[in-house]
């Protein structure tokens, strides 16, 4: 060691630059294993939705929403993310365009309260974009596991962002209007509507949204007993 710090010492005399061998970096340490939510009950559900950080998503959210409502609701309603007023609420569908959901519940006999509402993702997107690939991603395994605990014998699909994340298509809302659609292993019955935040924008597709709500209504009458 002496003898190298020597000659280090005499090459700088010499101005002949000394080239060391870097150290390594140290191996970064490993991300954090992904919890399962296929084996999480609500509670567990909620506190790992509350703590996730896959997307980067996490960096701009005031909070999770992650879902309000009957957790044994036989209809589910199902949205495409926060906006503004839910990020600062921590609740889906409130503001304007929640007033205007729970009205159109309303109108076919299902206060607020009787239903499960819940987004395809539990961050808000800025500027309220669209949801990104890998947004979707890293978030519907929540949203599953969501509809697996409570069980829906119906879901209300809201926009058409909505309806093809949870479908796993990428029709169009035209299409995807006036169809019983499927969802998993139970066969969850699927109808599709207009968002209301959309329905606020272009209030001449009331009517059709009204359509699309009594057309549910029937669907969920001819269904079968619940077990």
């Amino acid at each position: 060691m002496a003898d190298a710090a020597r000659r280090a010492r005499y090459l700088e005399a010499l101005g002949i630059d000394v080239w060391v061998p870097r150290h390594p970096p140290a191996p970064e340490a490993a991300a954090a294993p992904r919890r399962d939510p296929a084996s999480l009950d609500w509670p567990a559900l909620r506190a790992c939705v509350s703590e996730c950080t896959l997307c980067a998503l996490h960096q701009g959210r005031t909070q999770t929403v992650f879902g309000v409502g009957d957790t044994t609701a036989r209809w589910m309603v199902v949205g495409e993310a926060p906006g503004a007023d839910e990020d600062r609420q921590g609740e889906p569908f409130v503001g304007a365009a929640g007033q205007l959901l729970n009205a159109m519940l309303a109108a076919i006999e299902l206060p607020r309260e009787t239903v499960y509402i819940a987004n395809v993702l539990k961050c808000r997107p800025p500027d309220n974009r669209d949801p990104r690939p890998e947004e979707v991603s890293e978030c519907l395994p929540y949203l599953h596991r969501q509809v697996a605990l409570l069980r829906p014998q119906i879901i209300l699909a809201f926009g058409r962002v909505a309806a093809q994340n949870l479908l796993g298509t990428d029709s169009t809302l035209g299409k995807l209007r006036g169809t019983v659609h499927r969802f998993g292993a139970l066969n969850t019955p699927v109808v599709v509507t207009y968002h209301p935040a959309y329905l606020l924008r272009s209030p001449g597709e009331k009517r059709k949204a009204w359509e699309d709500l009594k057309f549910a209504r029937r669907v969920f009458a001819d269904l079968p007993p619940a077990v």
